[in-house]
């Protein structure tokens, strides 16, 4: 796919995916989004990709949906054309055009088998806000603002951020901010938990670039899928019964691996372990284990 919205660029194993409507501010489009499920299709399958970090060009990291087309903006029967209505005349809920796009987006994102880093460089709002929630870790510059503004455009928050807000940063504080839709600043998302690390702007691409080497250079690619789909999926669980028996399975399967084995003499050797296996074709048998009806 040839983008038009985004900037796809590989260097030193870290793939820097750059929102590129920098004249809307990056506003979310739905062209924009088919090309980051692409993009993110195409780097799970690359193994010369070992980390992502998504930012913006220009000033803005995402003003949030794409409103030119004014009132009708959130209107999917004036978008996409009238969904299917049954015999009574509800609703067809099952129509794939009720489907929030944009939640295709985060549960993509949410699939990846590659560590993802959001460099958030300026306003990110709306969508451009609940798109990170997908991602693994948030770092942001000082001039980075954010807000879950849906109230105020009286609709409700989408791409999945009901599921993934209170879950980073607790229920109350995703309530206090999804129930107010008010932009607030970067510290703020610090102190909230949203974001990690808050730095001067010149200093975002390369802190999130010194993190993504530092996973790149020294970690085991395979390993790293599974942690990043463990610790995710594991959210869900009820019992930490769950967690035992994908860490059971995990360990068995790369404890036998020529990449555990090299880790350990790496460490013995005092030197730089090289891992050979790639996400591409060593992930272990079980896995993706969720797709089971039942595991033990």
């Amino acid at each position: 796919m040839a983008y038009e919205t985004i900037k796809y660029e590989v260097a030193e194993q870290i793939l820097t995916i750059t929102l590129n409507r920098p004249q809307k501010l990056n506003a979310c489009t739905f062209a924009m989004e088919d090309e980051l499920i692409d993009a993110f299709d195409r780097a799970d399958k690359d193994d010369d990709v070992r980390a992502i970090i998504v930012t913006g060009e220009g000033r803005a990291f995402c003003a949030g949906a794409d409103l030119s087309r004014g009132a009708d903006s959130f209107d999917t029967d004036a978008k996409r054309g009238p969904v299917r209505r049954l015999a009574d005349g509800t609703v067809d809920y099952s129509d794939p055009n009720v489907s929030d796009s944009g939640g295709h987006l985060t549960l993509r994102i949410f699939k990846c088998l590659k560590p993802v880093i959001a460099a958030v460089n300026g306003p990110a709002v709306g969508m451009g806000a609940t798109m990170q929630l997908a991602m693994d870790i948030r770092i942001a510059s000082e001039a980075a603002r954010f807000g879950f503004v849906f109230p105020q455009r009286g609709i409700v928050p989408e791409e999945a951020s009901s599921w993934f807000l209170p879950r980073i940063v607790g229920i109350a504080q995703a309530l206090e901010w999804c129930y107010t839709g008010r932009v607030f600043p970067a510290l703020e998302a610090l102190a909230g938990r949203l974001v990690s690390k808050v730095v001067p702007p010149d200093q975002l691409l390369p802190t999130a670039r010194t993190l993504a080497r530092e996973i790149a250079e020294k970690t085991a690619p395979v390993s790293i899928a599974l942690i990043r789909q463990m610790m995710w999926r594991m959210l869900g669980a009820d019992d930490p019964m769950e967690a035992h028996k994908i860490d059971s399975r995990g360990l068995y399967a790369r404890g036998r691996s020529a990449d555990a084995k090299e880790g350990v003499m790496a460490f013995l050797e005092k030197r730089p372990a090289v891992f050979k296996d790639k996400v591409s074709v060593d992930m272990p048998d079980y896995f993706p284990w969720w797709t089971e009806r039942e595991y033990k």
